[in-house]
């Protein structure tokens, strides 16, 4: 079959760390995702192709007309499944957004990563139906209420859990957001949450899906993204995100996005054709 065109990513202008959201267009033929994992909910759809990736031990196959939702920190990879290659639209969720419909529910978990649900996938394209457009305040803030209650009447209910304490994970989120320059230990982001670690490590995790040390990292990364898309060199921003040097950098950017920082680079400076 003929190759469709050069593998690109398209990353929406209006993606933010700091509000929580971030929307991607890609075509992918020969290019391809090792195994990686984000702390985000990774949520979007097959708009042409067939996607195939790997996720909780099975091979899943996503397709026009579905909507994947990849549980935050669950490892996945992702490539072509047939010689035509595939596009694809996604959008990366902070669990923290959606904890504000949830309301300090456990994150709810799509098994299978795959749903044919036409709720969560009207959901999901009234996030993704502009690439370059801008969302009101109050009209993200109805979308991911939406996003949220789709995604929980999904996953059906979950299993009885005991209590988590919202507000002391909370603070200790806000704190880890003020650290990115320097080590944090789970003693002091105990002492700043006003909460003992190991409690704090397991309400952090069922509340934001990941635990503090990778949400930490993650938004050291998001740093990363944000000053070498503007020019910065990578060593400089390896520096200035609060990691050692650049290869240390670049280890965690593979794995928390299956290519190397100059590849992704690469990549999102080619062409998209028809992305708005």
């Amino acid at each position: 079959m003929s190759r469709a065109g050069a593998d690109w990513i398209y990353r929406s202008p209006l993606s933010d760390a700091a509000n929580g959201i971030e929307r991607i267009e890609a075509f992918f033929h020969d290019a391809a995702y090792a195994m990686h994992r984000h702390d985000t909910y990774a949520i979007g759809h097959t708009l042409a192709g067939v996607q195939n990736f790997r996720y909780r031990g099975g091979s899943r196959n996503s397709l026009p007309g579905g909507t994947m939702v990849l549980h935050p920190d669950e490892p996945h990879d992702g490539q072509a499944g047939t010689g035509d290659g595939f596009r694809y639209r996604m959008i990366y969720v902070d669990p923290a957004l959606l904890q504000q419909a949830l309301g300090g529910k456990p994150l709810p978990f799509v098994k299978g990563g795959l749903s044919d649900d036409p709720r969560l996938f009207k959901a999901t394209v009234n996030l993704l139906r502009m690439m370059d457009g801008a969302f009101d305040p109050l009209e993200q803030d109805d979308a991911l209420y939406d996003l949220a209650i789709a995604l929980d009447a999904v996953a059906g209910a979950a299993a009885t859990r005991r209590p988590v304490d919202f507000q002391a994970a909370a603070r200790a989120r806000e704190y880890l957001l003020a650290s990115l320059e320097h080590a944090v230990t789970l003693d002091e982001l105990a002492a700043a949450a006003g909460r003992d670690r190991w409690s704090l490590s397991r309400d952090f995790r069922a509340l934001f899906g990941t635990s503090p040390h990778r949400y930490l990292t993650m938004r050291r990364l998001d740093r990363v993204r944000q000053l070498v898309v503007h020019g910065t060199s990578l060593a400089d921003a390896a520096a200035a995100s609060g990691f050692s040097d650049q290869s240390h950098m670049t280890r965690h950017f593979k794995r928390a996005w299956g290519v190397a920082p100059a590849q992704w680079l690469k990549m999102l400076g080619a062409p998209a054709p028809g992305v708005r």
